[in-house]
């Protein structure tokens, strides 16, 4: 008869019970390093159509992360959904018998910052509500949008979720890690059509993590003020113009180039950057980007990432010079630095951005000091929003061309661009800015202000 720990179910993750488990199974087969991540996550989301419910779904989802070290220091990796004792069993021998076959030369290590103090975050876990008042919610959203403007006739894309997510590191050293938080999200994407025009579509999207304080209202307004601006619309010409892109947008094309940041893309060849890239003049000189996973907006934060490390702010652009970069354990070893708090953890560890804040250089200069989305009168494109940036994006040779929805503006007043594509270089981009507006405004993907570009390439479509 099997013990009751055998038989347990982990279900909410426990780490006493997950650490207990791994010791027991790692000294019975006599491993004496190993690491482990694992995360849960419980979610529930509607979406409506004309008043009913299209699409109603929830789900739990479990998976985890076994990393052990043979006694040739060979790495084995297994990954499981299966948080049961046994299944944490199966995993453990599975890994070992992968360790047979690990690159000793590309052996990764534990974060020496596995067991730091970890700063506070936002953490506020919001009181969990019922499909039906999610439903009820979206369906008046929908409803409100529609009932703004006469031409829109429907929201075709539309959800609203509430998510509750939880994290956590061990390791054989005693790293100890474990956080949950709760977030909420809605989406309103409108159709409008008036007589003898093409259909036009505008959306918006807030993220909060209490559902109680998600700002659905601002979003209908912006979803509405969007489209309704849309409807009348032109063609432009191809030519190159001075570009302002909105903080959305902006935000959009840095992390379509963020491997410029990451010290794994440089190392695998597929950033812009190099190894010796550290101190080089990359933009204007008034420009500031920095990664703020910690940042009180970033409803999304976790303390810790997946090796342990805790979550750090860091400086990746100062005064346009590219100061820092974003490492894994692994890749801070290979450059002499220290891990920042951006890895995953799984077969190749990988390094990515947690919340890219762009800012201006109080001691530098704009270009052109009178340029403002408030009161310029000079001719110019507003992007607002970026597409097919999969496909439109090569980022290890820097270059885009991507289909947009924005304006051109002249004499203040702002007129809907029927299609076009925006094409061009991100360094030459980020050294032809002409001004950088002082309001940093906060979006649901990171923080920025308004920033405009001169003589970037425009191609109309007939």
């Amino acid at each position: 008869m099997k013990n009751s720990i055998t038989n347990q179910k982990i279900g909410q993750l426990n780490p006493e019970l997950l650490n207990n488990l791994l010791k027991r199974y790692s000294n019975e087969s006599k491993i004496t390093k190993w690491d482990m991540g694992a995360s849960s996550s419980s979610d529930i989301s509607v979406q409506v159509q004309k008043g009913k419910a299209k699409q109603l779904k929830g789900s739990q989802r479990n998976s985890m992360t076994l990393r052990v070290w043979n006694k040739y220091n060979q790495v084995g990796i297994t990954s499981t959904s299966d948080l049961t004792s046994e299944g944490i069993n199966k995993a453990m021998r599975g890994a070992i018998k992968a360790s047979n076959f690990g690159n000793v030369k590309e052996s990764p290590e534990f974060s020496p910052m596995a067991k730091n103090e970890l700063e506070a975050v936002n953490s506020n876990n919001s009181n969990p509500h019922t499909i039906n008042e999610l439903l009820s919610i979206l369906k008046n959203a929908e409803k409100q949008l529609i009932d703004t403007h006469k031409s829109i006739d429907s929201v075709p894309y539309n959800g609203l979720n509430e998510s509750y997510m939880e994290r956590i590191y061990i390791n054989s050293e005693g790293a100890n890690r474990h956080m949950k938080l709760s977030q909420s999200s809605i989406y309103l994407y409108a159709k409008a059509e008036e007589e003898n025009k093409k259909p036009r579509s505008a959306g918006g999207i807030r993220i909060h993590s209490n559902l109680e304080e998600l700002d659905i209202e601002s979003c209908i307004k912006e979803t509405s003020d969007k489209l309704i601006s849309h409807l009348n619309y032109k063609s432009i010409e191809t030519n190159k113009y001075l570009i302002c892109f909105t903080p959305d947008a902006f935000l959009q094309l840095i992390s379509a180039f963020s491997s410029m940041f990451n010290a794994r893309s440089i190392i695998d060849g597929i950033s812009l950057m190099k190894k010796d890239s550290i101190g080089e003049q990359i933009s204007v000189s008034n420009l500031n980007i920095s990664d703020e996973g910690l940042h009180p907006e970033n409803v999304g934060a976790f303390s810790f990432d997946g090796e342990g490390t805790p979550t750090q702010n860091i400086k990746l652009v100062t005064n346009g010079i590219l100061t820092n970069l974003l490492h894994s354990e692994a890749t801070a070893r290979k450059f002499g630095a220290k891990p920042t708090g951006h890895a995953g953890l799984g077969a190749k560890v990988s390094v990515s951005p947690d919340w890219l804040v762009v800012s201006k250089s109080e001691s530098e200069t704009d270009k052109d000091k009178n340029l403002s989305v408030k009161n310029t009168l000079k001719e110019y494109i507003l992007i607002d929003e970026l597409s097919a940036i999969h496909s439109g994006v090569k980022a290890s040779q820097g270059s885009f061309s991507l289909p947009f929805d924005g304006w051109i503006v002249k004499n203040g007043k702002k007129i809907s661009i029927d299609a076009a594509t925006v094409a061009g270089d991100i360094l030459e981009v980020l050294n032809n800015i002409v001004k950088i507006e002082n309001e940093q405004i906060v979006t649901h993907q990171g923080i920025s202000p308004y920033v405009w570009v001169e003589n970037v390439s425009i191609t109309g479509e007939a």
